[in-house]
C-alpha cells in the first residue's frame, strides 16, 4: 500500500459519527474501535483473517514479523518470550512478566 500524503486531523470524528474533537486528533475518545470494527464488518466479512489474508499475511507470513521490521514494534527480548507490540506495550509487558533484564 502507498502512502501519498500525510493524514490531517480534520476537527471532526474519522469514524464518521460527525461529533467534533480536539485539535489534532481524528477520533472521539473509543471511536478508533469503532471504525476498525466498521472496518472490519464492512470490508472483510466481520473477520481479522480475512483482513490479514487480503494483506498477504497469514500462517505463511507473520504480520507481527512485518511490524517489527517496520521498527513500529519491537521484541520482548526475554529468553524464551515471543510477545512483540510497540514500546509502550513491551515497557508494560515486561514490568508485568518480570523481564526488566531484557534488552
Amino acid at each position: 500500500m502507498t502512502r501519498t500524503s500525510r493524514l490531517l486531523p480534520t476537527g471532526t470524528c474519522w469514524c464518521g459519527c460527525g461529533i467534533d474533537v480536539g485539535i489534532g486528533a481524528f477520533w472521539v475518545r473509543g471511536h478508533d474501535k469503532i471504525a476498525e470494527g466498521a472496518l472490519l464488518a464492512a470490508e472483510y466479512e466481520g473477520a481479522v483473517a480475512r483482513l490479514l489474508e487480503r494483506h498477504g499475511y497469514g500462517p505463511d507470513r507473520s504480520v507481527t514479523e512485518a511490524a517489527v521490521t517496520t521498527g513500529r514494534w519491537e521484541w520482548c527480548g526475554h529468553d524464551g518470550c515471543t510477545y512483540a507490540g510497540t514500546p509502550e506495550s513491551i515497557r508494560n509487558h515486561r514490568s508485568k512478566e518480570g523481564h526488566q533484564g531484557a534488552a
